[in-house]
């Protein structure tokens, strides 16, 4: 048996460590930390708690998926040659408009895309329409189906999917499968192992693949991505599950959209698939690499992938740049509403500019803490005109911004924190007159769906509500 000065001295050394490594924590959080708060929260925690904060850290104390960011500045890399060809392709077949305002060229520079002409576009209303939609192009398929979802569930809908992937498998078109192992974390074994007897590639985006990304369970993969042969791309709020077409008694009808695209701007989308795919499994598919205009297609169209390993916080500067350009107007729905400092000043000065400023939340909380949160900025927004509106005829989930009549946006970004700087996002850019006027129709009717807040649905609520929205509010840098 230890005796007991051996086992007070090993007590000793681990409390002397685990201090030390919390000291040496707080310096890389001084050095690295992306605010002046958030270094000051980390570094006392550390050095105050770091039994407790040393665990945290590891986990959400990273700003930039280190992994992916050396995939993309190494030089033995192999897929961006593609992005390469198709900014190439796009000016030698004068797919790209060069006559941008200032702000398309900062909005183009910012995506490392062109926005790109002759698209065609449709609207994608709610779970039942997406997914027939989805569906039928799956079915279209001659060559090969990218598939790519935050969250796929074994149910029917996710059975009906994976119904579809394994027959069209087995008709020798190629398919493959990524998916979020943090979001599907229910997804069992058996669901991937059927479709891989039947051929299709599947694969988890691999968010800790790497000896120094064991922890870094705090970037996830968001992106909601469909492509059909490099010729028709589906993106959009809805992930695989029955509750997304409004199956679920707790939330009942499910609001939710999605678009279907065709022409140049595909091939934007298709390589911000690759590329997650090479860094999930270091292979790249054999896919068409071609620029085809649709078919009556007239639409300009801009892709923008936004995440953790961007140079940029992509995501957050896009929110920025649209709200700065409103001139009329600036119709944003989220399910979520925790913006950080520079979204609530842009979304200030354009009230004080003379634009309607709305803001469109959900009446019900898929997630309690980020609910909680919300109600925090109401003393921010209300009283400096910012107008924000809460849905009632079901759950809001879509993800979706207009601009005046200039410009329309679907895709898979909250106005939260995570969306702005942990989350790999995707959004689709549409500057055709039509699919605007679409946007706007459809966010007019959702807004009759609504209610507008007012400042008696805070104030009225109780001590302890206050106490847990406060409490939700600290926890917004990873909301």
């Amino acid at each position: 048996m230890l005796n007991a000065d051996l086992i007070y001295g090993i007590i000793a050394f681990t409390v002397l460590l685990v201090e030390l490594l919390g000291i040496i924590a707080a310096v890389h959080a001084v050095m690295n930390a992306r605010t002046s708060q958030g270094a000051i929260a980390w570094a006392i925690s550390l050095v105050t708690f770091p039994w407790l904060a040393l665990i945290l850290y590891a986990i959400l104390g990273r700003n930039k998926f280190k992994g992916y960011v050396s995939l993309r500045s190494s030089k033995e890399q192999d897929i961006h040659h593609y992005h390469d060809g198709i900014l190439k392709e796009a000016v030698a077949r004068n797919l790209i408009r060069d006559d941008l305002s200032a702000s398309e060229k900062s909005i183009s520079r910012l995506a490392e895309m062109p926005i790109a002409r002759y698209n065609k576009s449709r609207l994608l209303v709610d779970g039942n329409e997406t997914f027939h939609s989805i569906f039928e192009g799956i079915e279209s398929a001659e060559r090969y189906i990218l598939i790519q979802f935050f969250i796929v569930k074994d149910d029917d809908i996710g059975r009906q999917l994976q119904t579809k992937l394994i027959e069209k498998a087995k008709e020798n078109v190629k398919v493959y499968f990524l998916y979020d192992e943090i979001g599907s974390h229910k997804l069992p074994q058996s669901y991937l192992r059927d479709m891989q007897i039947a051929g299709v590639s599947t694969s988890a985006f691999h968010t800790t693949k790497g000896k120094t990304n064991r922890f870094q369970l705090n970037f996830r993969n968001h992106r909601k991505i469909v492509v059909i042969d490099g010729k028709i791309a589906y993106v959009g709020g809805h992930n695989v599950g029955d509750e997304y077409l409004g199956k679920n008694p707790k939330f009942g009808a499910w609001r939710d959209t999605h678009v279907k695209v065709e022409g140049p701007v595909v091939q934007a989308i298709q390589f911000c698939f690759a590329e997650d795919w090479y860094w999930a499994t270091s292979g790249i598919p054999e896919l068409n690499w071609e620029l085809h205009k649709a078919d009556d297609g007239h639409e300009e169209a801009l892709m923008v992938a936004s995440g953790p390993a961007d140079n940029l916080e992509t995501c957050g500067l896009m929110f920025v740049q649209a709200i700065n350009d409103a001139r009329q107007r600036i119709w944003i729905a989220s399910p979520y509403f925790v913006p950080d400092l520079q979204i609530l000043s842009a979304l200030k000065l354009a009230v004080l500019r003379g634009v309607d400023v709305r803001i469109l939340l959900p009446e019900k909380a898929d997630h309690r803490t980020v609910y909680l949160a919300s109600f925090s900025y109401y003393q921010n927004a209300l009283p400096n005109g910012i107008k924000l509106y809460r849905y009632t005829a079901g759950f809001m989930h879509q993800k979706v911004f207009l601009i005046d009549s200039s410009c329309a946006a679907v895709g898979t970004a909250n106005l939260d924190n995570r969306s702005f700087r942990l989350n790999f996002e995707i959004t689709l850019l549409n500057y055709d007159p039509g699919f605007i006027k679409e946007v706007e129709d459809m966010l007019a009717d959702d807004f009759s769906r609504s209610r507008p807040v007012t400042m008696e649905d805070y104030s009225q609520k109780s001590f302890f509500f206050k106490l847990a929205v406060r409490s939700a509010r600290l926890l917004a840098p990873i909301l």
